[in-house]
């Protein structure tokens, strides 16, 4: 699965269904405008945010981890989803040519 594709997964989260790609976009937004009142630990209002993108690459197959029947994550290998979420920020920010 090519970075692109992974961006434009389905997702989950606070600000409801959304693709991973918007979902980053919203939380840069998010960052840009509330500044220095900017809440790391819940962004979108809950605590444990990024577990929403984990569970979109694990459902996918991109990172190794397992889900509940919720679809919630029980087990993830954190530092891979964090590799793959740094390299699609970086995918984003390229410039088109």
């Amino acid at each position: 699965m090519t970075d692109d594709e992974i961006l434009e997964l389905k997702m989950k989260s606070d600000i409801g269904e959304t693709t991973i790609r918007e979902w980053l976009r919203e939380l840069l937004l998010t960052l840009w405008r509330e500044g220095e009142g900017f809440s790391g630990k819940r962004p979108f209002g809950n605590s444990g945010w990024e577990f929403d993108a984990y569970a979109a690459l694990i459902k996918a197959g991109v990172v190794k981890g397992e889900l509940d029947e919720y679809g919630h994550v029980e087990e993830v290998d954190r530092l891979e989803a964090e590799n793959v979420i740094e390299r699609l920020i970086m995918r984003m920010c390229e410039r088109q040519m």
